[in-house]
């Protein structure tokens, strides 16, 4: 059975129209007959307006398949509370009167027993040594202090019902949990009433509230049970339309790619710009083909140390001969040009000639 369609023949079709652009086309569909609306029960478009209106976060909770049938359990349960609330202030009205106007009972008692009895005796019951009329008979006999107070048992027991069945009846957390420990108190007493003696109305009345016990601490997962109010609302967020339908355009938003030509954030900007981590392949540390130039080298910076230009220790030098003032001495051969392969003469630029250098005057 589809009960979110039980629901909407019920309660009828909840239809909403969101506020945001993407999820309202999500959730509203034009056709030729005219514009429809997805349903947050059944899941069915309905032709026709909106019943309501708003922001997605203000969009009404409704309950859906199984919560449809919890909810109708709970109402079940909420009748028959009702009903033991009507019961029990009719009791308690009834003990409070005659509580205030007891000669007239015991009056009417009097009155109305001999005609009664000669009306059983003629019926061909003996009504001489009968429970019932040996309990009313006590009743008359009970201090009135006494019977005040049971009144005000009975008025207070029918409240606790009243407010039981509204809180099962509202589908509200609240009662669900008033609901178990008012009835889990009353277990060990209807359990002692059965141990006395079993009757077809104590085993009734056991069955049932038990049932609500379990049924509650279960499905519900009152107290912790199963995971508790976390998994509980889970369930129901896994269940409604309206959070499917959000959580389906988010990940549309996150897995659509962005435009080529979108700006950088602060963070993506610092991000992009960030020097390479140590020993990480660059363009410029990248290893170079069989027969492609090396790129010439960057200059460094004037008086920048480095492996080619590490200054050298100063040593005395040894006395050299006075050159002749129009000749500059001949410049010693480097290390490096010693030890430079040979290449072909050829192949290598003329060098302009060397200006001279005179010694100071």
């Amino acid at each position: 059975m589809d009960w979110s369609l039980l629901g909407c023949g019920a309660g009828g079709h909840v239809t909403f129209a969101p506020d945001e652009p993407r999820l309202r086309d999500r959730l509203g569909v034009a056709t030729p007959e005219g514009q429809t609306w997805r349903c947050l029960r059944c899941g069915t478009f309905v032709i026709g307006q909106p019943t309501a209106s708003g922001p997605a976060a203000s969009a009404p909770r409704v309950r859906r398949a199984e919560q449809v049938r919890s909810a109708l359990i709970l109402r079940i349960f909420a009748v028959e509370r009702f009903i033991r609330a009507l019961i029990f202030a009719a009791l308690a009205i009834a003990v409070w009167r005659f509580s205030v106007s007891r000669l007239s009972f015991e009056q009417a008692y009097d009155q109305a027993l001999p005609p009664l009895k000669a009306l059983l005796s003629d019926l061909g019951f003996r009504v001489d040594h009968s429970k019932l009329l040996g309990l009313l008979h006590e009743a008359f006999t009970v201090d009135p202090r006494k019977l005040g107070y049971i009144a005000i048992g009975l008025g207070a027991y029918a409240v606790v019902e009243v407010i039981e069945g509204v809180g099962l009846w509202l589908v509200k957390r609240w009662g669900e949990y008033f609901a178990m420990i008012v009835t889990s108190l009353g277990l060990p007493y209807e359990i002692y009433d059965l141990a006395n003696r079993v009757t077809v109305l104590r085993v009734v009345a056991f069955l049932i509230n038990l049932g609500l016990v379990l049924y509650l601490v279960l499905t519900k997962r009152l107290f912790g049970v199963r995971g508790g109010r976390k998994a509980y609302e889970a369930k129901l967020s896994s269940e409604s339309i309206m959070d499917a339908e959000v959580a389906a355009l988010a990940a549309e938003r996150h897995t659509e790619p962005g435009p080529a030509a979108e700006p950088f954030t602060s963070g993506e900007l610092a991000q992009a710009t960030a020097a390479p981590p140590a020993g990480a392949p660059g363009p410029a540390t990248e290893p170079f083909t069989a027969g492609e130039p090396a790129p010439a080298a960057a200059a460094a910076p004037i008086g920048a140390p480095g492996p080619a230009t590490e200054p050298v220790p100063a040593e005395p030098a040894p006395a050299a001969a006075a050159a002749p003032a129009d000749e500059a001495p001949a410049d010693p051969p480097s290390p490096a040009a010693s030890e430079a392969p040979e290449t072909d003469e050829a192949s290598v630029p003329a060098l302009p000639p060397l200006p001279r250098r005179h010694p100071p005057s």
